[in-house]
């Protein structure tokens, strides 16, 4: 049994993408064993709760200085000796330490398609307010591991998603994870906890494909 633990910011439709995979059985061998949210008071805690995990809140506002709370943050991740890590919507950037307490066991969800529409300033609805603004024509979303950058490290899976032309960045983010992050990312789980990934020079490569 492998254990994972996420990190979210908000209302977990990510994690709650992966809770119902373990239930259902598309996610086999996996335990959440901690839910960790940047936030007080967000649904996704309310998710894991239903759910029996454990919900924790590490808030850089309770600590003087980000050092402190990256501590604190890390030893909480440690304390639950996770396999995997998922940021499934965690709009904080992953400490310099914790990528390399967890090379390669660390992994996020981003809703376009890396390289494009990422990096410093790209999260949430500013992404898709950017593509709509670019006028793209294909968007979507990634999971790729995390390094020491913002949205740098290896790509696991894409999936593409239409831009439509009477868009506006809610309903195009609204789609982008129906059709492309909740399916995405819970298969990136089941095939890590599954032991079919692999990296090499900085490429993902998954077994039986």
């Amino acid at each position: 049994m492998l254990n994972i633990v996420v990190c979210v910011s908000g209302g977990g439709t990510n994690l709650q993408a992966i809770i119902d995979g373990i239930d259902n059985g598309s996610i086999t061998n996996t335990k959440i064993v901690g839910v960790i949210s940047n936030n007080y008071g967000v649904y996704a805690l309310e998710r894991a709760a239903k759910a029996g995990v454990p919900g924790i809140v590490i808030s850089p506002k309770d600590f003087e200085k980000r050092s402190d709370f990256e501590e604190a943050f890390l030893d909480k991740v440690k304390e639950l000796n996770p396999d995997l890590i998922v940021l499934a919507g965690f709009l904080v950037k992953i400490p310099e330490a914790m990528v390399e307490a967890f090379p390669h066991r660390i992994i996020n969800i981003h809703p376009s398609l890396i390289p494009s529409f990422c990096g410093v300033g790209y999260y949430g609805l500013k992404v898709h307010e950017g593509v709509l603004a670019r006028g793209v024509k294909v968007t979507g979303a990634t999971v790729h591991f995390v390094d020491g950058g913002m949205d740098t490290g290896p790509i696991i899976f894409q999936k593409a998603v239409e831009v439509k032309q009477d868009d506006t960045a809610k309903v195009l983010q609204q789609r982008v994870m129906e059709e492309a992050e909740w399916k995405i990312l819970p298969e990136a789980v089941k095939l890590f906890c599954e032991g079919r990934i692999t990296v090499e020079n900085n490429k993902v490569y998954i077994k039986g494909e």
